[in-house]
């Protein structure tokens, strides 16, 4: 074996590995959303979770590796490399992705498919309790393909705002602004859910069952960063840089605990408490904005990127609450808002030596008195912005008008484990089980038609929560 092609093994080894760790990233999304949400829909968390992962890796190598990656295309789409066969996925720098010259692209498949995975996992927190099951495949296929466009976009040799030198490490803007984008364009036309705000107009706490499971999924997500970042290096070494990822890991981490200090203070500031989920979200909002800059940044500024990201998530959430867009997991703000900040900040603090050393863009605004990387940036925000909220909105819209995206009141009252799935993912608290614990005491303060045989039709037990 020649030295390069050690160096292929290795860089092999790290990607897939990397891959493995951002799949996790699916179990923290789960047991997030899980916890922000409540009992009667937990097990529609779940289920929704494990079928648009499997979904999307589908739709990816179908078709969007190819839109994504295939070589022969231009500034828009990628022209080759769909439905990829064995000789494909096993070349290394050979068309049609010509551009993994590091890592088989087998390899590269399925690290670009467990990204695709996260974003169409962000969309559905501000959808949460209230949406069709059959919408999360109808727009979980558009919303891959429209991730795969813009991904060509900013991570292709051929991509237009590649040429132009825009700086996206590993996603805040193709991975979580994406995200979050499609989100609200779910949130606006879903409406709010039952109870959310008064008839003054003033919103209601709707409280997470589980908090355990929330901070859980927070810590699994932090875990898997290290490989959604570290792993954009796509290789044991990037430019002159041997165990370049290493330093990525470095920058994310830093990020992630100065997000910690950001939300927990700032709540403190501003709703007088050291709110558990503020703090919370403060750590995935540092998480969400370093993304774009963790290979491009010195350790001062993703601590600096982290703090502000943390205190962006506090204010946010309560902005997009106080604008009647009810967001059960706060993906606009967390996702959104800290992926335009990271995204912005890149162009602000990107070390010269770093964007050199990564062949991506020039030094940002704070080394080099420039403001074209933040104008770079800034339009690759509004081009993106544009089309993926414009695309987003008119498929859903139509979706709405064919057939509905929101369930009927009685089912969400009920909750959509049993009237989506016909089980309950807390059966004790809901209905008698045989060898339950305080079933009996417990059911006396359930509806009457919702306290018969676990074996029960979910239409029946939706018509009688009615």
């Amino acid at each position: 074996m020649t030295n390069a092609e050690l160096a292929i093994a290795a860089s092999t080894i790290w990607v897939v590995l990397a891959a493995i760790l951002v799949m996790f990233m699916q179990a923290g999304f789960a047991f997030l959303e899980a916890g922000l949400t409540r009992m009667k829909n937990v097990g529609h968390v779940a289920a929704k979770n494990v079928l648009l992962f499997g979904l999307a890796s589908l739709v990816y190598y179908l078709v969007g590796f190819g839109i994504a990656f295939g070589d022969g295309g231009n500034g828009l789409l990628g022209g080759s490399g769909f439905l990829p066969g064995v000789d494909d996925l096993l070349a290394v720098g050979s068309a049609p992705f010509s551009w993994f010259a590091t890592v088989p692209a087998g390899a590269a498949y399925l690290f670009q498919a467990v990204f695709a995975g996260v974003s169409l996992a962000i969309v559905w927190g501000a959808m949460a309790e209230r949406t069709k099951l059959w919408v999360y495949f109808a727009f979980g296929i558009v919303f891959t393909l429209i991730y795969s466009v813009v991904s060509h976009w900013i991570w292709h040799p051929e991509g237009w705002l590649f040429a132009l030198g825009m700086q996206d490490f590993a996603g805040s803007t193709v991975v979580h602004y994406q995200g979050a984008l499609a989100a609200l364009a779910g949130a606006l036309l879903l409406g709010p859910r039952l109870g959310k705000y008064g008839t003054d107009g003033k919103p209601n706490a709707i409280p997470g069952h589980n908090m355990a499971y929330t901070t859980l999924g927070v810590l699994i997500l932090w875990f898997g960063w290290f490989g959604f970042n570290a792993g954009s290096t796509l290789g044991v070494a990037s430019g002159e840089h041997i165990g370049y990822f290493a330093y990525v890991a470095l920058t994310t981490n830093v990020a992630a605990a100065a997000g910690a200090l950001g939300g927990v203070l700032t709540s403190w500031l501003v709703v007088k408490k050291p709110d558990l989920s503020m703090l919370l979200n403060g750590v995935i909002a540092a998480l969400v904005a370093v993304t774009a800059a963790s290979g491009f940044v010195a350790p001062w500024a993703a601590i600096v990127i982290g703090f502000v990201a943390g205190a962006i998530a506090v204010g946010g959430v309560l902005w997009i609450e106080s604008l009647g867009i009810d967001d059960p997991i706060g993906a606009v703000a967390v996702h959104g808002m800290a992926g335009v900040w990271g995204t912005l900040a890149t162009g602000l603090f990107a070390v010269p030596a770093l964007a050199s050393n990564l062949a991506t863009g020039a030094g940002g605004f704070v080394y080099t008195g420039s403001l074209r990387q933040l104008g770079v940036q800034a339009l690759g925000l509004v081009a993106v912005g544009l089309f993926t909220f414009a695309a987003s909105y008119g498929a859903l819209w139509s979706m709405k008008k064919l057939a509905g995206i929101r369930v009927d009141e009685a089912v969400e009252r009920a909750g959509l484990d049993v009237a989506e799935h016909g089980m309950w993912s807390y059966p004790e608290f809901y209905i008698p089980v045989p060898g339950g614990y305080g079933t009996e005491s417990r059911g006396a303060t359930v509806s009457p038609g919702l306290r018969h045989q676990a074996t029960a039709p979910a239409s029946a037990l939706v018509a009688d929560s009615s």
